[in-house]
């Protein structure tokens, strides 16, 4: 069995991260969401791997190389010319793919637990196609699943403005080789796109055996910077406590922290859960719950709490940081004081009060 990663896209929701940055590579408690996905598939048993790939062909594979997957995996690099849909990509990774069963996964997908037990349940059946679902509050933004009375799946809509049902689309697909007629069956969507929901209601329409599996487990498109703190937020709650770097006696550290070898902590409180890098300099400072602060930043006379930093970044005199996504060799600073003046047009005799 193989698997198909989409690493392409723009990823329009998370600028202007991803003016400079592929998307996927966004560390979730320093670690790129695309290396979870990657680990995935390896608990799953699955060692061969077409990545699909865009305009941050290079950087992805950069990255993937730096993280020890070329040794693990079998990597192939797949290029996608425009984003044209899921059902496009696997149009082009056609050669790839073979005649071999595969599972697509969205490289920005988090499932918290992994995809073994899906993988495993798809060999042992094999239907032509096994999706999965999960609940979700607003499914206007998804791939929408209509089940009929058995629980069967009958149809699929595309961000339907009136959704059949609250079940959306998870970013893993699993597929037989059936698909391939599918994806060439189909034509764009009004957005342009080859839709996979298409070619999984051709699928259906066809009475080929497709089934679906509704998890229970933790499930996040890290689209868009939200989901990639409430993500980031999660993925900490699990993070085992030890301190590596140089930490002085004047310094507090309180519950879940990890600290990188190389990190250098002054006079500061830190309250986990929480990961500081390595080459980290925080100095008379306090990083509060639910953050990450990757390698070679600094931080100095500041507070920050429930935010994410990318590596080289510096925060120097900043009263209060929180909920945010902070970019790659950003510095952030007080703003210049402007001189505080009042301007008087007073009449004779009169009393006035100023707040100094």
């Amino acid at each position: 069995m193989k698997a198909l990663v989409l690493a392409g896209g723009t990823g329009s929701r998370l600028r202007p991260i991803t003016h400079t940055s592929a998307k996927q590579l966004v560390p979730v408690a320093n670690k790129p969401v695309l290396f979870y996905v990657l680990d995935s598939l390896t608990e799953a048993g699955i060692t061969d791997v077409g990545i699909v790939v865009g305009d941050t062909a290079g950087e992805i594979r950069a990255a993937v190389e730096r993280g020890g997957y070329a040794d693990r995996l079998n990597l192939t690099y797949i290029v996608q010319p425009a984003p044209l849909g899921l059902a496009h990509a696997v149009r082009v990774a056609r050669d790839f793919l073979g005649d071999d069963d595969f599972v697509m996964y969205l490289g920005d997908n988090f499932i918290v637990g992994g995809i073994t037990e899906q993988v495993a349940a798809f060999r042992a059946e094999r239907p032509d196609a096994r999706i999965l679902l999960t609940r979700v509050p607003d499914p206007t933004a998804f791939g929408v699943a209509e089940l009929d009375e058995d629980g069967r799946l009958v149809g699929l809509e595309e961000k339907p403005s009136k959704p059949k049902s609250d079940l959306a689309l998870v970013g893993v697909y699993l597929f037989t080789p059936a698909v391939h007629d599918a994806v060439r069956a189909i034509v764009p969507s009004d957005r342009g796109e080859l839709e996979i929901t298409h070619a999984i209601q051709w699928l259906i329409d066809r009475d080929r055996d497709v089934q679906s599996a509704t998890i229970s487990g933790y499930w996040k498109d890290t689209g868009n910077v939200d989901d990639m703190l409430e993500v980031n937020r999660t993925v900490l709650e699990t993070v085992e406590p030890k301190v590596a770097g140089d930490v002085d006696a004047s310094t507090t550290i309180i519950g879940r922290v990890r600290i990188a070898p190389g990190a250098v902590v002054r006079r500061s409180r830190i309250v986990g859960p929480a990961v500081i890098g390595s080459g980290v300099e925080i100095t008379g400072s306090y990083v509060g719950p639910f953050t990450s602060v990757s390698d070679d930043c600094r931080i100095e006379d500041s507070e920050i709490e429930y935010s994410i930093v990318l590596p080289g970044s510096s925060i120097t005199g900043v009263r209060r940081v929180e909920a945010s996504l902070i970019g790659r060799n950003v510095e952030v600073t007080p703003a210049p004081r402007a001189p505080a003046a009042h301007r008087l047009v007073l009449g004779d005799h009169s009393k006035v009060q100023i707040s100094s």
